[in-house]
């Protein structure tokens, strides 16, 4: 038999594509005035597969506006021709389209009792994240899978950059820093002892709940001791995450803290740069071969208005490029979907901020 041709759905197809879908579904149907207007809509994506001349299955995603998400909303192959690989190809035509068009990631739902369906999703790399409990028309639960269909591919002479995911929930910045000497030293092998010993250098001792993070000053140093070029920038002069705590008394400790900090910058003839930061900066610096840490707020990621340590590792024209150390298990990440993760350049810009008083810093590290 022929190899499938997958192609966009023609307003011809209409008789084509209600027959098809009669076949393949009891119920939740979409209607003959849907399939035109999603034909007809040139926002959505609507593909058909033939073989021998005969639609045999087509798939439909939608795409939600001023977002990067894509959501295949529908799959449909005849009875009579599965197991062909058509399922796939029309997988892989409908992620091509969804690049095309801009997305980063790819969404669906399906059944929980279509465990083949799954399988086809679990092959092509989608993990599931979520459930919706009474889904369908049956009562019938869906789970929801979630692929990354925008892939960062390195530009001739770009630096790759290795990943190491931080080990727990306070060391975001020692494993940032840990990627960067990864990258500028094909020596350097990232462990444990090493992430636990940079957070006990540069740890402000208190932050927001919990064991303190780290703050820029104490990773410039860090990154410095160790025997790297370091530029320090940040748009705040004092102490910082002072507002974080509410006692008096670690106050007083972040203060301190501070105070031996810059104390240690200066007898080591380093020198903060006070100012903010820009897109082009980074770009700029990349380009010399640089790879900042930049301190950013988990608020538009996961709502939690954490303070989080990133590296950013490259930049085009629509994204930022990260690796973010931070992998939720509960969620089903694992580290390719935290390697290179795109962000658009305007919301990065607004990522790049912390607290109240919108704290921006990043953190230069580079050989002489």
């Amino acid at each position: 038999m022929s190899a499938p041709l997958v192609r966009p759905a023609r307003k011809s197809e209409l008789t084509a594509l209600l027959a098809l879908e009669t076949r393949c579904f009891e119920q939740d149907r979409i209607s003959r005035r849907s399939f035109q207007r999603f034909i007809e809509h040139p926002q959505d994506l609507l593909l058909v597969a033939e073989i021998a001349g005969q639609l045999q299955g087509y798939i439909l995603v939608l795409f939600r506006r001023n977002t990067r998400l894509a959501r295949i909303y529908s799959v449909a192959v005849a009875p009579d021709t599965r197991g062909l690989g058509l399922g796939r190809a029309l997988m892989l035509a409908a992620e091509d389209g969804a690049r095309d068009k801009g997305a980063v990631f790819m969404r669906l739902e399906v059944r929980a009792d279509n465990t083949a369906a799954q399988n086809l999703y679990q092959s092509l790399g989608y993990r599931q994240f979520g459930v919706f409990h009474d889904y369908y028309e049956d009562h019938q639960s869906a789970l929801r899978y979630q692929k990354r269909v925008h892939h960062y591919h390195p530009l001739t002479g770009t630096k790759a950059v290795p990943y190491y995911r931080q080990t727990t929930e306070f060391t975001c910045g020692p494993a940032s820093l840990m990627m960067a000497v990864s990258a500028l030293d094909p020596d350097y092998r990232p462990e444990i002892d090493e992430e636990l010993q940079l957070w006990r250098e540069a740890t402000t001792i208190f932050m927001t709940r919990g064991h303190g993070g780290c703050g820029p000053h104490g990773l410039a140093l860090a990154a410095r001791r160790r025997g790297f070029e370091v530029e320090l920038m940040l748009n705040q002069q004092g102490p910082l995450f002072v507002s974080s705590v509410r006692t008096p008394d670690k106050k007083l400790i972040l203060e301190r803290v501070h105070e031996q900090f810059l104390a240690q910058m200066a007898g080591l003839g380093m020198r903060p740069q006070y100012g903010s930061f820009s897109l082009e900066q980074l770009e700029q610096g990349l380009a010399l071969g640089r790879l900042p840490l930049v301190l950013i707020s988990t608020y538009h990621l996961d709502g939690r208005k954490a303070p989080h340590w990133v590296l950013v590792c490259a930049m085009d024209k629509e994204f930022v490029y990260i690796h973010d150390p931070d992998i939720d298990d509960d969620a089903g990440e694992s580290p390719v979907d935290k390697q290179y993760l795109p962000i658009e350049r305007s919301r990065f810009d607004r990522l790049a901020r912390y607290g109240q008083n919108g704290l921006r810093t990043l953190v230069w590290v580079y050989k002489a």
